[in-house]
């Protein structure tokens, strides 16, 4: 969705290569996801083709290495990738959690093994990718979970349920966080990655109904004695789960925030165009100046969290990202996301609370992002021990 509203600079890590990139992506969403949002609100979930076009694209798991799938590249395409969906009105699919989160668990922990097994297949979009932490009674609390990992010979045995699972209709792999000693506390955490189709013991629960994101298969996840082999641990040992998840939640967090100042710009570009063609008392509703009043505020805040996330994405890029700026990325991102779009919608009136525009469900989805990944409460919690 290219605008002149905002500056037409580029962050010092988006070089000619990165913008090139980030051309193809928007050529990508323009024709494979912005015509296919209503089908897919419907549907409850995206075509499974989207992830192997998406893979043959290149747009997948861009910070693998060349050998093992991927681009070879830095976090700054995974932000890219992530800007470009929401330029595009996209609120169905679950690139987050396929791309940016479950992969580099594996690149990180994984065995030579397992990066050879998953890597290929996760960057081709013939594996999709999921990550089921969190449970109905945990919440932000990870180190509540009760999902058990019980060793039985050369498999684990795990018992137990997950809840809000993003990719959780289409996923084929899942990485689970369980309790390998479940006296341990947290250094009794562990992740294990499971295949899960026609996996014995494994059973999808209902879609959610969400307030927005209608076309992400959000779904609970079940596991009855579900056995997967011992060798699908990450790590060299039990109970380093805890210190992974908090290791690699800097990301998550991030592209979040990304996401978050991304769909401002994205919702600032859609009220501005609505504002010039709409007319009430005889003229367009921008001659007035309160509606020029909130779009210049909105377009100085979307700006200046573009510059947040840019210096964000870099210290990712240089691998100097710290657990407290990706908190404050989130947080600070997600909460003006919430206020921007709220001030958008207020200039289309009535049809901004009708779904059929852009704007109302961009004004739905905005709710979860000051809740998932941590909830900000979260967030200025961790932020505040730093002080």
């Amino acid at each position: 969705m290219p605008s002149s509203l905002f500056p037409e600079y580029r962050a010092a890590w988006e070089d000619d290569q990165v913008h090139d990139f980030r051309m193809h992506a928007r050529e990508f969403m323009a024709r494979e996801v912005t015509p296919h949002q209503e089908r897919w609100a419907q549907n409850k979930q995206v075509d499974r083709e989207l992830w192997t076009k998406m893979g043959a694209a290149g747009l997948l798991c861009t910070e693998i290495p060349e050998e093992l799938g991927g681009l070879g590249q830095h976090f700054g395409y995974e932000a890219v990738v992530q800007e470009e969906l929401c330029l595009a009105n996209d609120f169905c699919v679950g690139y987050g959690v396929a791309s940016t989160i479950v992969p580099p668990y594996i690149a990180h922990y994984g065995t030579d093994e397992q990066k050879q097994r998953w890597l290929p297949k996760l960057a081709s979009g013939e594996m999709v990718g999921a990550i089921a932490m969190t449970e109905p009674g945990t919440g932000s609390d990870l180190q509540n979970i009760t999902t058990t990992a019980r060793r039985e010979g050369d498999e684990y045995v795990i018992n137990g349920s997950k809840t809000f699972i993003t990719n959780g209709s289409l996923a084929d792999l899942v990485i689970i966080v369980c309790k390998t000693d479940p006296e341990g506390g947290h250094a009794g955490m562990s992740l294990i990655v499971a295949e899960v189709n026609e996996l014995p013991g494994f059973e999808r629960g209902r879609v959610l109904e969400k307030i927005g994101m209608h076309g992400q298969d959000t779904r609970e996840l079940f596991f009855n004695d579900m056995r997967v082999p011992a060798e699908n641990l990450l790590g060299t040992e039990e109970g380093q789960g805890f210190y992974q998840l908090m290791n690699q939640l800097g990301r998550e967090r991030l592209i979040i925030g990304v996401t978050g100042v991304a769909a401002a710009e994205a919702a600032v570009i859609e009220a501005l165009a609505y504002a010039r063609e709409r007319e009430a008392f005889g003229k367009p509703i921008l001659k007035f100046q309160n509606t020029r009043f909130v779009l210049a505020e909105c377009k100085a805040e979307v700006l200046a969290g573009k510059a947040f996330m840019d210096y964000c994405v870099q210290l990712a890029k240089d691998d100097k990202l710290d657990a407290a700026t990706a908190s404050m990325a989130k947080m600070w991102a997600t909460d003006k996301q919430g206020e921007v779009v709220d001030k958008c919608l207020q200039i289309f009136g009535g049809y901004g609370y009708m779904m059929e525009y852009p704007i109302a469900k961009a004004y739905a989805a905005a709710r979860v992002q000051r809740i998932y990944g941590g909830t900000n409460e979260i967030m200025k919690e961790l932020v505040g021990r730093t002080l």
